[in-house]
């Protein structure tokens, strides 16, 4: 094995043009192939910025050329040699043009055949390159990826800071005080018997950022949440996280936009239009039947509770009446894609997900209308549904009638289902909006009580003050998420600084003054000594490059994931620690019968 004295690497390998010809150069890197012509043997050479071409000819050194013979993929070079004009040019890589011709040669490790080749779309499984994650990460693709994750993250420090943000690192080890999500524990040796958790979010400790007079602060924020996983989230996960005093929510979003706009130019070189669309929750949920609508393309809901009121199909009449909802979906020209058992298929996923049942009208080119409900219906009536959903031939009318927040949420997921049956989503879109008004309380059907919908510091609306307890169904938050393509991407919220109004939220919440100041009472006890009004958001950079990347998963701009079940299959954990451990720090695990 060849070590690298006298060599220091001058440049990287995908970053040579052909103005470079003539230069004497040294780089570095891993093999991708080696082709052996006889009297010829060339190098494909690859580090982080891409590949270039190794010649070594009958010109030579003997020993030089014996032992580029003797390379294999993902051996570990470092070459010394000059820059010429290719004769063979391949215009499908920057490096094309050139090649170097190699003086002198260094093997400076070898590699055993990998378990699959380190090419871009590799076919192998997921779960072999998680495993092998260190190989996994070589594919070009996959650097590419994590490298954008850097620029993004470079853009982000710099955009804030000329916004006069300050970046200060909150606490990774904080006391626990669940809200929605688990957190994960961590046991103390010291203090036998308790636990930290793992940040959820900073949010307690940069809302004491602004009581203590820092005004903007800022971190790319590690957060953790001990919830199930899907293919936009992770147990650990990064957001850009922001807080501010002396604003109001339009400064925010305002500083948000500008982000986006500098982010997407820099990153990728598009130009994104502000001021963003904005939709009230109520109008999301109304129009597209999902607080984090994908406003590419359109199929918006329909209320067609009016005309089937008093209808002769009972499922239609009787969810009126029982004050629920009628409503539908068009899917436009869709005829042919879905057919009857499609449409069979669509009925399972939506009881699936809740509903009853789908009643549709599929309308043929001619005009001719097959049913699941005509029969029971005037054709007036027929005609009216028609209208109103702006039905013509070629198209299917999906229908659902329940409780009004059910038939929204099931008509919001089969809209998406059938998008994409259809092909009617274009990818080189980029919709960002605003979802703003959310509700401030949630119902909670298991435990029969109203819960906050966004954290318990989060402000209402000034004109719902009077009604906090008479109509707490009513009462809407000062708070906003950013969507961007059907996935949100930022929350975020003015916040309560008043201590008696703070006092009038966790009272109506059913915290007794007992809990809630057990849980957050260094918090309310900062408000009584001059805070100033605030409010922040966070956003998910995880989720922010998926998106301008247009990744299928977190996974793939993530350099160590979790895969479906919280476990990593490179390092194999979570594991299980040995007795020791575990009595230093007083624990026993309970074995499962």
């Amino acid at each position: 094995m060849d070590f690298m004295t006298g060599l220091k690497r001058t440049d990287y390998c995908g970053t040579f043009t052909a103005a470079d010809c003539g230069r004497e150069v040294v780089v570095a890197g891993w093999v991708q192939r080696q082709r052996d012509l006889g009297a010829l043997i060339f190098v494909d050479l690859r580090d982080r910025t891409g590949l270039v071409q190794l010649a070594f000819d009958d010109t030579t050194d003997k020993e030089i050329f014996d032992k580029a013979f003797t390379v294999r993929s993902e051996f570990v070079l470092m070459a010394k040699g000059t820059v010429r004009e290719r004769s063979s040019k391949n215009m499908d890589i920057p490096t094309g043009e050139i090649e170097i011709f190699v003086t002198d040669l260094r093997v400076l490790s070898k590699s055993e055949t990998p378990p699959f080749e380190i090419i871009e779309n590799c076919p192998t499984s997921e779960l072999t390159r998680l495993k092998y994650r260190y190989l996994d990460l070589r594919r070009p693709d996959l650097q590419g990826n994590i490298l954008m994750r850097h620029r993004i993250t470079k853009i982000t420090r710099d955009y804030f800071d000329e916004n006069g943000f300050i970046e200060i690192e909150t606490p990774m080890l904080i006391k626990s005080t669940p809200e929605g999500a688990r957190d994960f524990l961590v046991p103390s040796r010291i203090h036998k018997g308790s636990f930290y958790a793992l940040p959820q979010s900073p949010q307690l400790y940069k809302q004491l950022s602004m009581v203590a007079g820092f005004d903007r602060y800022m971190q790319i924020a590690r957060c953790f949440r001990d919830e199930d996983l899907r293919a936009d989230r992770q147990p650990e996960f990064t957001q850009i996280d922001l807080e501010m005093s002396f604003i109001d929510k339009e400064d925010i979003l305002s500083l948000i936009e500008g982000f986006m706009k500098r982010v997407f130019k820099e990153a990728l070189d598009i130009e994104i239009a502000t001021p963003f669309p904005r939709l009230t929750y109520k109008e999301a949920m109304e129009r597209y039947g999902s607080d984090k609508p994908d406003t590419r393309y359109a199929m918006e809901i329909t209320d067609i509770s009016d005309i089937v009121a008093e209808c002769g199909f009972g499922v239609f009449s009787g969810a009126v009446a029982n004050g629920g909802k009628v409503a539908a979906i068009t899917a436009k020209n869709a005829f042919s894609v879905l057919t009857r058992k499609e449409v069979d298929k669509l009925t399972e996923e939506a009881r699936g997900i809740g509903a009853k049942g789908l009643a549709w009208a599929r309308i043929a080119e001619d005009g001719t209308v097959a049913s699941s409900f005509a029969k029971f219906m005037t054709e007036d009536e027929m005609n009216a549904i028609k209208e109103k959903c702006g039905a013509e031939n070629g198209d299917v009318i999906l229908i659902v009638a329940d409780k009004k927040d059910l038939t929204l949420s099931v008509l919001g997921s089969l809209r998406q289902i059938v998008a994409k049956k259809l092909g009617i989503i274009p990818e080189d879109k980029y919709n960002l909006l605003w979802v703003v008004e959310f509700p401030f309380f949630d119902w909670d059907e298991e435990a029969g009580q109203f819960v906050a919908m966004h954290h318990p510091f989060t402000s209402p609306l000034e004109e719902c003050l009077d009604s906090l307890e008479s109509d707490k169904a009513g009462v809407r938050a000062n708070a906003y998420d950013l969507v961007l393509n059907g996935i949100e991407l930022a929350s975020g919220s003015i916040r309560i600084t008043n201590p008696d109004l703070q006092k009038r939220m966790f009272s109506l919440l059913g915290l007794s003054d007992e809990e809630a100041h057990q849980k957050f009472g260094f918090l309310t006890d900062a408000f009584k000594y001059g805070a100033p009004p605030h409010g922040g958001i966070g956003l998910g950079l995880d989720r922010l490059v998926m998106q301008m990347l247009k990744l299928e998963t977190l996974r793939d701009c993530i350099a160590f994931p979790k895969v479906q079940n919280a476990s990593e299959p490179m390092t194999e954990c979570p594991a299980i620690v040995d007795a020791e451990q575990l009595e230093m720090l007083g624990i026993q695990c309970k074995t499962e019968e």
